[in-house]
């Protein structure tokens, strides 16, 4: 859905599947990031116990236990070995949340600080790493419970232009305080 709305004309949109893999995610995310040098990488993942549509603040380094689609779990139990314990997104998901719900649309949106030790959790955590925390989270629940692709569509068309509205003008901010 979010392919056929699209972002606007200046915005580059690409789209890619992530297998629940947590080798193919280490080997994928780095190469997204080197591939496009994207101003923020969104992911998106369904979770079965979502009702919102829900912004994940950081991403955690430890314990991950679960197997994997390919019967795999990092001996680890981590993202990076010596990694930060968590990471936080450099967006403001507080301020995203509000101003995407005072749009009105036909969904609830809230906030998280944790993304679930599994492979939403390590992908972000990965990516967060690989970016310096130019990276976001959006855990949707399954399609029809409670939204329909076009809602999910439209909702996530919205978070994404607050999100780079929001870190546009975070670093206007960090732009003028290093000119001082």
């Amino acid at each position: 859905e979010l392919k056929k709305l699209g972002l606007g004309d200046d915005v580059d949109l690409h789209i890619y599947e992530v297998p629940v893999e947590y080798q193919t995610v280490q080997r994928l995310i780095p190469a997204l990031w080197k591939k496009h040098s994207p101003q923020l990488l969104v992911h998106v993942g369904v979770s079965g116990m979502a009702t919102t549509v829900t912004l994940e603040k950081c991403g955690h380094n430890a314990g991950y236990q679960g197997l994997d689609n390919c019967d795999f779990c990092p001996d680890s139990q981590c993202c990076v070995e010596g990694g930060p314990e968590f990471i936080d997104s450099v967006i403001d998901m507080d301020a995203v949340c509000k101003r995407v719900s005072a749009l009105g649309l036909d969904i609830m949106v809230t906030i998280s600080v944790d993304a679930g030790r599994y492979l939403c959790d390590f992908t972000y955590y990965t990516s967060l790493y690989q970016s310096r925390g130019r990276s976001a989270f959006i855990h949707v629940p399954p399609l029809g419970r409670p939204y329909t692709a076009e809602q999910l569509g439209r909702a996530l068309q919205a978070i994404i232009e607050e999100m780079l509205d929001v870190l546009e003008h975070s670093e206007d901010k960090i732009n003028c305080q290093h000119e001082h």
